[in-house]
């Protein structure tokens, strides 16, 4: 179980450093051209290149709604869920925290939302809460569908990565504008805690929503694939 935990530690680490990070820095300089796409595409990296290199240890999951969807396929075991999720927290929280130290030596550094997820006036594009939720749960619930099917046994399992990285960063390119994108409890987590205020108060949305998607996902897993209960 140490092994595993540690696994998810480092992949959530840095889903949440490299992912956040390159909407803190890099993105905060225009001239550098990273934008929308390519804040997305971090993300996207994060999750391909911790599957590959951790993944087969713990399994990959780095996000508290990959674990109960799995969970809820009948694929992961009750008992290793608050394990899990801890773990996930903690590394985003600490991940969060990092980054904060790094930001801050610009001149000038200002908090701001840093990178959080928010709905309403904490939107970039200020969308409602409705609009916010129906997107997480939607996107969730297809990244959960991406990466139930291609790890199942009769996946794809060697592009696994690639499927999965891809689908995250495809979820980004429609969510960054609406809420920053969560798809993710603890991302929203880690990021929230340094911006505090507001951005705490909207976090339940962020836990909500996500994990709605994925056991929806789990559930419908069921029942397309019946034999691999």
């Amino acid at each position: 179980m140490l092994r595993r935990m540690g696994a998810e530690f480092l992949g959530t680490f840095l889903l949440v450093f490299g992912g956040c990070g390159s909407a803190l820095i890099s993105a905060a300089f225009p001239h550098l051209g990273i934008g929308f796409a390519g804040v997305a595409l971090a993300f996207g990296l994060t999750v391909l290149t911790m599957i590959y290199a951790v993944g087969y240890i713990s399994g990959g999951h780095f996000n508290p709604a990959v674990t109960l969807g799995f969970w809820a396929s009948g694929r992961f075991s009750a008992k290793d869920i608050l394990p899990y999720i801890i773990t996930q927290v903690v590394a985003a929280i600490a991940a969060a925290g990092v980054l904060y130290v790094v930001a801050s030596g610009r001149p000038g550094f200002v908090v701001g939302g840093f990178a959080s997820n928010g709905f309403g006036s904490l939107s970039p594009g200020h969308y409602s809460l409705l609009a916010c939720m129906v997107g997480e749960i939607v996107c969730t619930f297809f990244f959960l569908t991406v990466i139930l099917g291609v790890t199942s046994p009769s996946g794809q399992s060697a592009f696994a990565g690639v499927a999965i990285g891809l689908t995250l960063t495809l979820i980004h390119l429609i969510m960054i504008p609406v809420d920053n994108t969560s798809v993710n409890p603890a991302r929203s987590t880690g990021p929230a805690l340094i911006a505090g205020g507001a951005y705490i108060g909207q976090l339940w949305m962020f836990w909500l929503a996500p994990i709605v998607g994925a056991v929806l996902a789990g559930l419908v897993y069921r029942l397309m694939h019946p034999k691999a209960q």
